[in-house]
């Protein structure tokens, strides 16, 4: 009898014991629901051109789509909160070659379904009235556009050096280092003095026929401002990190920038 009571005890201790665990497990959130939740802290401003004239073409340019939704996905996924914006507003111009049939990638074909997505690209905030204080990060896609207005523009110059000034991390891909044109630090020195940076290369502006057109080309430029510059291949992923500068050389690198950013935001 004694050993049948003892038995019986153990069934109902090993029963609670289950159940105080699995009450515990589904109390306790794992360590990838913990990460979200700190990344849905984590707000990253999205900066897009608003200019889309080719030069003097006769053509249009505007942001390459790939340089936009590969990263804008990998951070929305991960949990962050992205708010976009541009000089004018509004809907930002897309470069018409970033939509050819081999331009398209698994983020590009997400964003074509995406009716959501597209309304909120249709209605980006004026970039002057965008402030560091409400962002952990600022993310620039590139296309030709930024050539012509962010690297020039007052407001995106200020607000780089502004989230670099508060140690916030500023990241670009392609063409949008190029937004690094006038930017420096509070020595009065260009921000990407002595910094390691990449960017779409002179090469590879010279296989899409646009080194004649461009204001300026990015690799020289970065060069010039005495950033210490390097590159792959034509065409392959690569992006570098110095400091809070995040760069990448070309449209296969935008989720490679996106990666290392949310590493850093970590």
């Amino acid at each position: 009898m004694k050993r049948v009571l003892t038995a019986i005890f153990t069934m109902v201790l090993l029963s609670s014991c289950g159940q105080n665990a699995k009450k515990q497990a589904q109390a306790e959130p794992t360590n990838s629901e913990n990460l979200k939740k700190n990344n849905e802290m984590k707000k990253v401003l999205f900066v897009l051109t608003s200019h889309e004239d080719l030069g003097e073409t006769g053509e249009k340019t505007g942001f390459w789509i790939e340089e936009f939704a590969a990263p804008y996905y990998f951070l929305k996924d991960k949990g962050f909160e992205i708010t976009l914006a541009s000089p004018k507003g509004g809907q930002p111009p897309i470069d018409p070659k970033s939509e050819s049939e081999d331009a398209q990638t698994p983020a590009t074909k997400r964003f074509y379904k995406d009716e959501e997505t597209q309304k909120v690209l249709a209605n980006t905030m004026k970039l002057e009235n965008a402030n560091q204080e409400d962002f952990d990060a600022i993310f620039y896609p590139g296309g030709h556009g930024p050539l012509w207005d962010l690297a020039e523009d007052k407001h995106s110059i200020a607000l780089i050096e502004d989230f670099y000034e508060h140690n916030k991390p500023v990241a670009a891909v392609c063409h949008a280092p190029g937004v690094f044109k006038n930017t420096k630090n509070a020595e009065g020195n260009s921000l990407v003095e002595g910094k390691k940076v990449t960017g779409f290369t002179n090469e590879e502006e010279e296989a899409v026929q646009l080194t004649n057109v461009v204001p300026f080309l990015v690799e020289d430029m970065l060069k010039k401002n005495g950033g210490i510059y390097s590159k792959k291949e034509n065409w392959a992923p690569y992006a570098v990190e110095d400091g809070l500068l995040i760069t990448g050389q070309n449209p296969a690198s935008s989720e490679l920038v996106a990666e290392i950013l949310v590493k850093k935001l970590n």
